[in-house]
């Protein structure tokens, strides 16, 4: 009697810190891309860490985040091919449904600040094709993620400001963290050669891959 073959390894886990431009390079390396920001937890959820010098919600906590869920959607995307994910909107302040994601028979990209908490999960079960940290200046990062955040209003700009020049101070740490759990240190130029040299070998996109919708949360 046949049995299934196991998964392959096609999970890219890309990190870095929030306006670092992980998306845009993954957009434009043409990869199937899961947004693992889509797993946050509801702004209403009574677990949620609270920053002990800002006030707010501590979105770049891992608790702030929910792991299991990320790990159950691209397991199943590596043995189906597709997954239900949660789409995450600033509106509601959480979940507002889901999105179907296919990826098909190639590899594909998931990428966030918390890829780094999947590294060893992800390669215990065989899943990890590549983990990358993105690493760029520090005072473009804050740059890109002002005007990213002002114009989608994602908080007021007083706290925008705040959180801003914390998350310009902290990139030492959040890079290092990664490179920690085994992410590689690539400039913008080197990761997107890298995504592009995956998707050669992995014999192209996929038919439908994921997009995002513009109201989601995206902190990252």
């Amino acid at each position: 009697m046949a049995t299934e073959p196991g998964p392959r390894p096609r999970v890219i886990l890309l990190a870095g810190p929030s306006g670092s431009g992980k998306s845009t390079l993954v957009r434009a390396a043409g990869l199937p891309m899961v947004f693992l920001d889509d797993f946050y937890k509801a702004g209403s959820d009574p677990t949620l860490p609270r920053h002990p010098d800002l006030g707010i919600v501590d979105w770049d906590h891992p608790d702030s985040w929910d792991r299991a869920g990320a790990l159950v959607a691209l397991e199943q995307l590596c043995r189906l091919g597709w997954a239900d994910v949660p789409v995450y909107d600033i509106a509601a302040d959480g979940p507002s449904g889901t999105r179907t994601v296919e990826v098909g028979d190639g590899p594909f990209v998931a990428e966030g600040v918390f890829a780094p908490e999947l590294v060893a999960e992800l390669h215990a079960r065989g899943l990890l094709l590549d983990a990358i940290v993105v690493r760029r200046d520090a005072w473009k990062n804050l740059v890109r993620r002002a005007a990213r955040d002002l114009a989608e209003r994602r908080k007021p700009p007083g706290t925008i400001l705040r959180r801003g020049l914390h998350l310009y101070h902290a990139e030492p740490a959040v890079v290092g963290r990664a490179m920690g759990a085994g992410c590689r240190p690539l400039d913008a130029a080197a990761t997107r050669l890298a995504l592009g040299a995956h998707r050669a070998a992995g014999g192209g996109i996929s038919p439908s891959p994921g997009r995002r919708a513009p109201s989601l949360r995206t902190p990252a």
